[in-house]
């Protein structure tokens, strides 16, 4: 486009922008005077001034994406978006509901906090991830500035148990960030890593495992696979106590909201019956509504377990895999 040009085509201004989203310094290098800027983004006018120095070139509400747009644009080239937001664009449902945007900059670089936007600098700037126009923190980053601003106990370990349920990343790789970052509101997601490192990967089964802690049985292992006489894999319970063969399923009722789902429960759970594996089930509700019935429950599974022959079944190893 030439200089000057811009008002004889305004789709070619929209084009060079980013889904709407445009500097205010790069619309002056187009010949849009100051004033001109200025006039379209006043109220009624045809134009928004989104955040400082950033035009959003349509005055309806900006979207989610363009809300993100603006606020690398306002960090600058080198801004990355972190926290809830880019967890949002990563896939986390659960974080999309959230208003603030976390961006974070150089520490060299000078921006303040402004509208919706939060400004970390840091001297710790991780490679971006690219999630369509945007640049995101790699997941691990992104989770713990989440939790690290986060201040009720079940929503940050939802949140990283979350990511490690998922997949994208380990409980090592979140405490390996969680060393490197800031201390700054790192007590919650330490407390949480900490559970979530003895093999609780769901907020119910932090409650179960704290619950189990007060029951006076053995220790129970946790989320291990177990196998038949044959070597053939049958389920990973949520609790195992492996001298009695007896496995503690915590039915979350997700799992029930898809009949997929359900039915796989019901599966693993017959498949652990017919090898002879005592089962104890509870909802996530009642370990924390009625936790002297389920401590009760427990106890009289493992009596009842203690009292016949144990089965064949044992804890899944390599060994077991490479006969298998």
């Amino acid at each position: 486009m030439r200089r000057g040009t811009w008002a004889d085509d305004l789709s070619a201004t929209t084009a060079i922008s980013r889904d709407g989203v445009i500097r205010a310094a790069t619309l002056e290098r187009l010949g849009v005077a100051k004033g001109t800027i200025s006039a379209r983004c006043n109220d009624g006018g045809p134009w928004q001034r989104i955040l400082p120095g950033v035009v959003l070139l349509h005055n309806g509400p900006p979207t989610t994406l363009q809300r993100n747009l603006a606020a690398l644009e306002y960090g600058g080239p080198d801004s990355i978006l972190s926290g809830h937001a880019a967890l949002a664009a990563l896939g986390y449902a659960q974080s999309a509901s959230r208003n603030e945007v976390l961006l974070l900059i150089p520490n060299t670089r000078h921006r303040r906090d402004t509208s919706y936007v939060r400004v970390e600098r840091t001297w710790r700037m991780p490679e971006p991830i690219g999630r369509g126009l945007l640049r995101v923190a790699p997941h691990a980053r992104c989770l713990l500035d989440a939790g690290r601003r986060t201040v009720q106990a079940d929503s940050c370990r939802a949140l990283l148990a979350g990511g490690i349920q998922r997949g994208d990343v380990t409980v090592d790789e979140l405490a390996r960030e969680l060393a490197a970052g800031s201390d700054r509101g790192s007590r919650l997601p330490r407390a949480v890593l900490h559970e979530l490192s003895h093999d609780a990967h769901s907020v119910a089964e932090v409650h179960a495992q704290k619950l189990y802690s007060r029951s006076g049985l053995p220790p129970m292992l946790h989320n291990i696979d177990v196998c038949s006489a044959a070597g053939l894999w049958i389920a990973r319970p949520d609790g195992w106590l492996d001298d009695v063969a007896l496995a503690w399923e915590i039915d979350s009722l997700k799992y029930h909201f898809s009949p997929e789902l359900h039915e796989a429960t019901v599966v693993r759970r017959a498949r652990m019956q017919r090898e002879g594996i005592i089962v104890v089930t509870h909802l996530p509700k009642q370990i924390q509504t009625d936790p002297a019935t389920v401590l009760a429950d427990l106890r009289a599974a493992f009596s009842l377990a203690a009292s016949r022959p144990r089965p064949p079944v044992s804890i899944y190893t390599e060994e077991n895999r490479r006969s298998a």
